[in-house]
């Protein structure tokens, strides 16, 4: 695999070109438009996203303009590149424009959301056993500091059906708000539901599962790190999610590192100041305080920060829209990570998680041929990523659930099947090596 071409092959990487010119093909011929090492064989798209050529130069341009007159960008063009951003991508994931606003990151935005609630003694959140980490930490924290919240836990071990989700949350969402005594009237529940877990890189049925939390009066946050640029039609105007937080700079081809958060207007009171809290708070006590501040201007500036990351949505959907949009991006991507993984599974002579699919975006998770009784330890992670990284230049995240060791491989518009091919003989290697080690 190389991404090396001549410049006579190669499409303009500057984006006022790319409408005036066809995009290259999906797999390898796409590589052209990525920076990577010519040798390293990615199919780990999803733990930090990848920037394409033509997104780098806009931002390029964007920091020159900032240097160029500080004051003159960030106090006055700033605010128009900060909306229309918000505009396109509220645009793409069915909101209004200012249900949205733009955050460092997606833990960034769920920690926004759980901080500003006002909790009281016999509040409940509730996580799952596959929460991403900073997340599951950040519910933790705050069932450990006063009030005491009480942190409740919804066990999801892969594989499992869609069907079982559902049935499972039902029955956890009406023991918990069943439970309580003369609590039950007042107290908030709060459920931190993923779109699309990390590991597993498994979809979960969140939009029927934030139907069971009306139900049952629980309030909604769906950690949709992954989800924009990998799930189509989210429409959140019909889902009515409390909240919804989605990392651009992954799937939809941002500079890294933005999310938009997604807050409709029925709940914008709840959202009292982003962190750091910025100039624009107003206060009951302030001498001519006359109501709280707008949500969206309460995110404009939380202080001096690299803006570029957040305005580079705009080239990064001008490079999808180029490429042929959503539909035939993910209709690429969700059909080689379907066939890749089963072509993965039969070079290690293991399984997919998800046989039928049901489960799997553009994220498909196989079996790798370590023992279960090898748990995870530091040594062993480090063993694998050395391996991967240092010797063989290519990698595919790798994780331990449910008693057996798997790995994550993100299909993306670069990959082709061969891809797979050459991460399965790094894995082989990379297992042995750690099967020999559990031995000594």
């Amino acid at each position: 695999m190389t991404n090396t071409l001549s410049s006579e092959l190669a499409p303009s990487t500057d984006p006022a070109e790319l409408a005036n010119q066809a995009p290259p093909s999906f797999g390898h011929a796409m590589l052209k438009l990525f920076e990577f090492d010519p040798s390293y064989v990615n199919l780990n798209h999803g733990s930090y996203g990848s920037l394409p050529i033509p997104v780098r130069v806009a931002c390029d341009k964007l920091s020159a303009r900032v240097e160029a007159n500080p004051d003159r960008f960030l106090r006055i063009e700033c605010i128009h590149h900060w909306n229309e951003a918000r505009t396109r991508v509220a645009k793409l994931i069915g909101a209004e424009t200012d249900e949205c606003v733009l955050v460092n990151n997606t833990s960034h935005g769920v920690n926004t959301v759980l901080r500003n609630f006002d909790w009281n003694e016999g509040d409940i959140i509730i996580g799952t056993t596959t929460t991403y980490g900073a997340v599951s930490r950040a519910i933790r924290y705050i069932g450990d500091t006063t009030p005491h919240p009480q942190v409740s836990t919804f066990d999801l071990s892969f594989p499992i059906s869609h069907a079982e989700i559902l049935e499972n949350w039902r029955e956890h969402l009406r023991q918990v708000t069943s439970e309580g005594g003369d609590l039950k009237q007042t107290r908030k529940v709060v459920a931190v539901i993923d779109a699309i877990v990390s590991n597993p890189g498994a979809r979960l049925p969140w939009k029927e599962m934030v139907a069971i939390c009306k139900d049952t009066g629980v309030w909604s946050v769906i950690d949709a790190a992954h989800a924009i640029g990998q799930e189509v039609d989210i429409n959140l105007s019909e889902a009515k999610p409390d909240f919804w937080v989605s990392n651009c700079h992954k799937w939809l081809f941002a500079k890294r590192s933005c999310a938009v958060l997604y807050v409709p207007r029925r709940n914008h009171h709840v959202i009292k100041s982003p962190f750091p809290t910025p100039p624009t708070y107003h206060s009951l006590e302030d001498e001519h305080y006359n109501g709280p501040q707008d949500f969206v201007k309460l995110f404009q500036w939380t202080g001096t920060i690299d803006y570029i990351p957040f305005l580079s949505v705009n080239a990064a959907l001008d490079f999808r829209q180029w490429l042929g949009g959503e539909h035939k991006i993910n209709e690429y991507t969700h059909s080689l990570a379907i066939v890749g993984g089963k072509h993965l599974a039969s070079l290690l002579g293991t399984s997919v998680m998800d046989p039928e699919g049901d489960l799997t975006l553009n994220m498909v998770n196989v079996e790798l041929p370590i023992p279960g009784d090898i748990k995870y330890s530091d040594e062993v992670n480090s063993l694998l990523l050395n391996t991967l990284l240092l010797e063989w230049n290519t990698y595919a995240a790798h994780y331990y659930h449910n008693g057996k060791w798997w790995t994550r491989c993100s299909a993306q518009v670069w990959n082709e099947i061969s891809d797979f091919e050459v991460l399965a003989n790094a894995l082989k290697d990379a297992c042995q090596k750690v099967v020999k080690f559990s031995k000594q």
